[in-house]
């Protein structure tokens, strides 16, 4: 042999399981050695409280005579406020009869007459449910907040679909006001803006731009390239492509985000009654202070038959094409592309504008001689009929509800207290009791372990900053809480989730049936989902958990069933060849598979679990969520609820960066198999 091998020993490889499990054993020894230490514990008059107070004083009592309010924020308030104003008048001057005509027309021209008979059921259900007035007041704070917000939100999302620079630049913005929780919205808000229905609209604006420019500049974006080229071969200027072009092509998906915007808006204005915002929010919160859901009930039927309306209202407009579409938009980058001799561009065009005919892309003389009718009817009785709704055509069942919600509290009271007492003693309580006993600065580096291993360095970083901040904001102890209620809740939320969207995605008949239940569910505005809470659990910290279940599940559910189904069938069919059973299929590929879609559920239901936890604050989840309401219900304990709003953000950003993150990262074993 000319050469000789050299046998050079193995190197030694841990299991992948070693790191994790001797980090924990390291924490799990630091906690029991340092347990009771540098705990943070919460003081209501910490300085920066009262700093925060004292600024509120100083504010109302110089909002008059400082430059930033006297020339700048104080038009802005009078200005939504005339506009609140204009509307208020205008549907009060129509009356109930006016309302109900003219928004049966517009619902008949909009979806037919289906659309228009339940236009025409709803409005009259406001008031045979006795709010006819509060029901007036928000819809005329929801009128407001959505022209706003479309006024605003439709031009930058043309922008940002035009320009890659300008999506980027506006993102990061977007995605704070998302992940930012209802009620951080309304500290700085009654700052800035004192209360009333200007606060209310502006908060709700806020809350409610975001889908409006995230899906227009999805739908500009995504306008066929050919289409574009087409008409600029023909010689059409920027403007002349964007108004015939890209709007057009881009109208159903831009009515989608109509829809969307007025969702959000509806969700809002509930929680806005919390700075004086008028509507049907006053009942709700009425009938939360006082545990009574007969009083919240037909509030939270109102507007749940209100965001539905407008939801049929607006998606069937969406459904429908226009003709104009096809004439000012289709045919002529159809026309473009056969002058400029470019093959397969008068297909392209045909087929982009054909996108946008509806099976009812055309208003019959019949649908619009039966709007007509509708609309000069309910005008005609306005001078006839009385403007309010009458008091002898309304139904009160308050004390039939109550009684009902009484008779449930006794016949299933040995049920939801186990329930309750049982997912306090297992897992409230003793996951509170770590969180709020362990020193900060351990909670903190845990924080940093688990960000890092779940998603990258930057991420987190970005956690622990988040966490030092709120250890310097002063709210440690309330913020643990606060994560022990949404930590449960989402393991909860998950479970569900994931039994559910799997189920679906294995049934198609399942499926159909789940289907409507989870878009009625996804319809309802937030606060809804307190009713049951309430009448089964009473004010405890479990009632603000089952609420944000109910809440968060929805999404959850329909991102699993999406990532399911969207494993490829081949990869399917090869594990089932390879004598899989159905559990083997699901476990080691389907769900492998659908990694991505479940940690964007994860990180969906962390989001939904926090704004619906912190709203559980009014029906005894306590922590940041109650001191966010007592300091906007008590004047003296205003910084306190400006800084736990803060902290609320904070927490949120934190937990969002961690499982935002863990998508884009390598599973373990595909790590492995690249390695």
């Amino acid at each position: 042999m000319s050469s000789t091998a050299v046998s050079t020993p193995a190197r030694l490889r841990l299991p992948r399981w070693a790191a994790p499990v001797g980090v924990s054993v390291l924490f799990v020894v630091a906690y029991l050695v340092f347990r009771g230490t540098a705990t943070l514990p919460h003081d209501k008059e910490a300085p920066q409280f009262l700093a925060v107070t004292d600024l509120r004083e100083w504010i109302d009592d110089h909002r008059n005579d400082n430059p930033l309010f006297l020339y700048f924020l104080n038009y802005i308030r009078l200005f939504v406020g005339r506009l609140y104003d204009l509307f208020e008048v205008v549907l009060n001057a129509l009356g109930w009869p006016g309302i109900t005509g003219m928004l049966g027309a517009l619902a008949w021209l909009a979806g037919g007459r289906r659309i228009a008979l339940l236009a025409v059921a709803g409005v009259s259900a406001f008031g045979v449910l006795g709010l006819w007035q509060s029901s007036v007041d928000t819809l005329a704070l929801v009128a407001v907040s959505v022209l706003l917000s479309l006024a605003i939100g439709i031009p930058l999302g043309v922008w940002a679909g035009l320009s890659g620079r300008v999506r980027r630049l506006i993102t990061p913005a977007l995605d704070v006001m998302q992940i930012m929780p209802t009620f951080a919205y309304l500290a700085p808000l009654a700052l800035f803006f004192h209360i009333g229905a200007p606060a209310g609209a502006i908060a709700t604006m806020i809350y409610s731009i975001p889908p409006a420019i995230r899906i227009t500049a999805l739908a500009v974006s995504e306008v066929s390239p050919t289409a574009v080229e087409a008409s600029t071969s023909l010689g059409a200027t920027r403007t002349q492509t964007l108004f015939k072009v890209y709007l057009p092509l881009a109208r159903s998906t831009i009515a989608l985000a109509v829809n969307q915007t007025i969702m959000m808006a509806l969700s809002m204005v509930v929680i806005a009654n919390l700075i004086s915002a008028p509507g049907l929010g006053g009942d709700i919160i009425r009938g939360l202070s006082r545990a009574q859901v007969g009083i919240m009930l037909p509030a939270g039927v109102a507007v749940v038959i209100m965001a539905v309306l407008l939801d049929r209202m607006t998606m069937a407009l969406s459904q429908r094409g226009s003709a104009a579409a096809w004439r000012s938009g289709g045919s002529e980058a159809t026309r473009a592309g056969e002058g400029g001799g470019i093959k397969g561009d008068r297909a392209a065009s045909r087929s982009e504008a054909m996108n946008t005919r509806g099976p009812h892309s055309r208003l019959s003389r019949v649908d619009l001689a039966a709007a007509g009718v509708l609309a000069a009817a309910g005008l005609a009785l306005i001078p006839v009929l009385p403007r309010t709704w009458p008091d002898g055509l309304t139904v009160n069942f308050v004390a039939e509800v109550n009684a009902a919600v009484l008779w449930a509290e006794d016949s299933w009271f040995a049920v939801t207290t186990f329930i309750k007492d049982l997912t306090t003693g297992v897992l409230l309580n003793p996951l509170e009791a770590l969180l709020t006993s362990a020193p900060w600065w351990l909670v903190a580096l845990a924080v940093l372990a688990v960000a890092w291993w779940v998603s990258g360095v930057r991420p987190a970083l970005t956690a622990l900053g988040c966490l030092l901040a709120i250890a310097l904001l002063g709210v440690w102890e309330h913020t643990m809480q606060t994560l022990t209620t949404v930590v449960v809740a989402v393991l909860v939320t998950l479970a569900v989730g994931l039994l559910l969207g799997v189920a679906a995605a294995r049934s198609p008949r399942y499926s159909a049936v789940q289907r409507p239940v989870l878009d009625a569910a996804q319809t309802m505005p937030a606060f809804v989902y307190l009713l049951p809470a309430l009448a089964l659990f009473e004010t405890t910290r479990f009632t603000a958990i089952f609420a944000s279940v109910i809440y968060a599940v929805p999404p959850v559910v329909r991102l699993v069933e999406d990532g399911i189904k969207g494993v490829p069938a081949t990869v399917v069919e090869a594990a089932v060849s390879a004598g899989s059973t159905s559990g083997q299929l699901l476990w080691k590929v389907q769900l492998p598979m659908a990694r991505r879609a479940i940690l964007l559920a994860a990180n969906q239901g962390i989001v939904m679990t926090l704004a619906m936890v912190v709203v559980g604050g009014l029906v005894g989840a306590g922590a940041l969520g109650y001191d966010v309401v007592t300091g906007f219900s008590q004047r003296t304990d205003f910084g306190m609820g400006f800084v736990a709003g803060i902290a609320t953000v904070l927490l949120g950003v934190m937990l969002d960066r961690i499982t935002q993150g863990a998508d884009r990262r390598p599973s373990p074993r595909k790590r492995k198999f690249t390695s």
